[in-house]
């Protein structure tokens, strides 16, 4: 026990680091011994073998190590300054280009040998521009920083790549030994991974690729089993919790709904119903996600099992993030449902306090049936007879708290999550591990491609004539701003939804009703937006992304969006999908001028494909998983060390472990699986109502 505590050991009381260098270690989340084990590197440079300057290649990101034999500093028109080194190997030549770094100079010195490592690029000259850059003292034979597979560690201003791989390497000679192995030795050999400490030496320091290999598999593979053991014990805390709540399948209203409904249900509709009427039987509370792309039909099926709940006695709800994608769905759902005498209510902020207080009444009694609203409905006043059944729409847009507060509004109800943000397997495996899933991928009869087209901004004005030939033939368009006011938001420059509207009322469609919706409207002022443009009364909707889902008007065949680099590409995806809901040919212009070449690929990506799935994996690719779905939403650990798309194949193992352990150890309760289950509490520490272990 006394070895664990050394791990917990404050950083600042190791040898060479102090309070002023443990200030800056905890910027980077260094606070303890263990944290410096823990801070893997992000790279690592191969020297024991440099590129000659001679054969560096443009474009690629390389090492070379050399002697400075020139120094110069300038200031740009903007009065930015500019620092510059050449370096030789002695036999070739290669500058080193730093911007706003003018204390480089005090640094760095003619005659100095150094090592530079970047993109190599090639201008009027060889050059790497912001290298990452060491300067190597005269003789050295430190087998930490040359002569080796050296790491390189993310840091801040005040520390440097020398420093913090000494603070490594002191950590892994004086406490590695003290590393506790959590993993089961029947594991460790079934996974074929390498020990702990092996694993963290090798990670920081290893002797060759090969070793790096096995220490990082290792390090991937112990997070992902932790990930997917929390998973799996949260879905058989699901599965085995006996529900009340068995519907029965047949009965005179779902026959009524299934005749009213106006289309025949695709393939993938019909599987998904598929699976909620097992589910609902079964005796155990469903946990499903239907995750399907932009008007796949999802709320057709969300509909079915609201109908079933409603025949079976119960009341249901649809909780949505939006107050206008609520009221798109209670639309949509009185159109279906109250031609059979279900009674539906619509339950958002801001209602007359009157209306709200007989609403809360009527709920309480069991006269209303089904609820749709936004989190207004997990306010504490709001009290079910009898909630058998909760839907909730675009679930990541909900925190933890909020989505366990709904489902606490009944005893064990039946939950289904739905989502248009096509998630890739990959992604849902780990986010949404817990849930059984199903996929509806066929789009309805009827609905035509849309056409996209990536339009730079020096061609604005054919776009709104394009726009006006739309509005002459009778249809509508959005024009989608990133902001509501020009300038307004933390780090994101674009023009606003106001501006645009007043430009597009005035100057470019004076002879068309321009409409105006954005997040700060009241409720009213959104209602009766969206009731005009329903209507035909408005043609131009210039609006923000509260748009992005569940808004169906089939008169709207171009959609417009300035600034299309400043969205992800699922949020443009989805944004797309607003159009093309009718009959007619439908468009989507991005607007937009790409500064870098992958800002570019990604809206050509966008522009070539209609399919959201391969969308998503593109998006997932570029932004990673956090920035894509915002994982800590969900109240799982943040992946910090592994990649769930390289590491897909490490995943999957991990899963099939941790799944088949809890089936046969539900409760952690074997004496081999006691470190597993210490480990488990400790990281959902602050967290343990989504997990019930023992």
């Amino acid at each position: 026990m006394q070895e664990k505590n050394i791990l917990k050991t404050p950083v600042r009381y190791i040898k060479g680091v102090g309070p002023r260098k443990g200030e800056y270690l905890t910027r980077l989340g260094i606070h303890t011994v263990e944290d410096i084990l823990y801070y893997l590197p992000t790279r690592y440079d191969d020297r024991s073998r440099f590129t000659s300057i001679k054969e560096l290649k443009v474009g690629e990101h390389q090492t070379v190590q050399g002697e400075i034999i020139t120094l110069s500093s300038r200031l740009t028109k903007t009065g930015m300054p500019i620092f510059q080194i050449a370096i030789t190997d002695q036999i070739g030549f290669i500058h080193a280009v730093w911007f706003n770094q003018p204390y480089l100079k005090d640094y760095l010195r003619k005659g100095q040998r150094v090592i530079i490592y970047g993109k190599v690029e090639m201008y009027d000259k060889l050059q790497i521009v912001q290298p990452e850059y060491e300067v190597l003292k005269t003789g050295e034979k430190d087998s930490i920083n040359i002569g080796r597979i050296v790491p390189v560690y993310s840091l801040t201003g005040q520390l440097t790549q020398r420093y913090l791989r000494s603070l490594a390497f002191l950590a892994i000679m004086n406490y590695s030994k003290s590393l506790i192995e959590r993993l089961p030795s029947y594991l460790i050999a079934r996974a074929k991974v390498v020990d702990i400490k092996f694993a963290v030496r090798n990670i920081h320091f290893p002797v060759s690729f090969d070793n790096l290999e096995k220490a990082y598999r290792r390090i991937v593979f112990e997070e992902f089993f932790m990930l997917q053991l929390a998973l799996a014990i949260k879905k058989k805390d699901v599965k085995f919790e006996e529900s009340a709540f068995t519907f029965s399948l047949a009965g005179g209203l779902i026959d009524s709904f299934t005749k009213t409904i106006p289309f025949e249900l695709t393939e993938g509709q019909k599987k998904a119903v598929s699976d909620i009427e097992r589910d609902l039987s079964s005796g155990r509370p469903m946990n499903r996600l239907i995750e399907g792309d932009v008007g796949s039909g999802k709320t057709v099926v969300a509909s079915y099992a609201l109908v079933l709940a409603v025949q079976n006695g119960f009341q249901g709800v649809l909780m949505a993030p939006t107050e206008v994608l609520a009221r798109q769905h209670f639309i949509g759902l009185s159109e279906l449902l109250m031609p059979l005498g279900i009674n539906i209510v619509l339950l958002i902020h801001g209602i007359d306090p009157k209306m709200r207080d007989k609403i809360y009444s009527e709920i309480r009694e069991g006269r209303i049936n089904i609820v749709v609203g936004t989190h207004a409905i997990i306010q504490e006043a709001v009290e079910f007879k009898r909630l058998g059944l909760v839907v909730i729409d675009e679930q990541h847009k909900f925190g933890v708290t909020q989505r366990a507060a709904l489902r606490q509004k009944g005893y064990n109800p039946h939950v289904l999550v739905m989502t248009a943000t096509p998630i890739p397997r990959t992604l849902a495996l780990t986010v949404y591990g817990d849930l059984d899933i199903s996929i509806i991928k066929e789009m309805p009869k009827g609905r035509r491609p849309i056409t996209t087209y990536l339009v730079e901004e020096e061609k604005r004005g054919e776009v709104y004539n394009f726009i006006k030939e739309e509005l002459n033939k009778g249809r509508q368009a959005y024009v989608v701003c990133p902001l509501i006011e020009k300038g307004a938001g933390y780090r994101v420059k674009g023009v606003g939804a106001e501006e645009v509207y007043e430009k597009l009322k005035s100057d470019v469609f004076p002879d068309y009703e321009v409409g105006l919706l954005h997040g700060r409207m009241s409720s009213r002022e959104k209602e009766k937006v969206m009731k005009d443009f329903k209507k035909g009364k408005i043609k131009v909707l210039v609006s923000t992304i509260v748009i992005e889902v569940g808004i169906d008007i089939p008169n709207a065949t171009v959609m417009l969006i300035e600034n299309a680099e400043r969205f992800g590409l699922a949020q443009l995806h989805q944004l797309r999908g607003r159009v093309g809901r009718g009959g007619h040919e439908s468009y989507c212009i991005l607007l937009a001028n790409p500064r870098t070449e992958e800002a570019r690929d990604r809206l050509k990506a966008l522009e070539e494909t209609l399919d959201g799935f391969q969308i998503a994996e593109a998006d997932l690719n570029i932004r990673g998983p956090g920035e894509f779905f915002g994982t800590r939403q969900h109240g799982l650990p943040e992946i910090r060390f592994g990649n769930i798309l390289k590491d897909f194949d490490i995943m999957e193992v991990a899963r099939k472990e941790a799944f088949g352990l809890i089936a046969k150890d539900p409760n952690l309760a074997e004496e081999h699986h006691k470190l597993l289950k210490e480990n488990l509490l400790s990281r959902f520490k602050g967290r343990l109502d989504l997990i019930k272990v023992g």
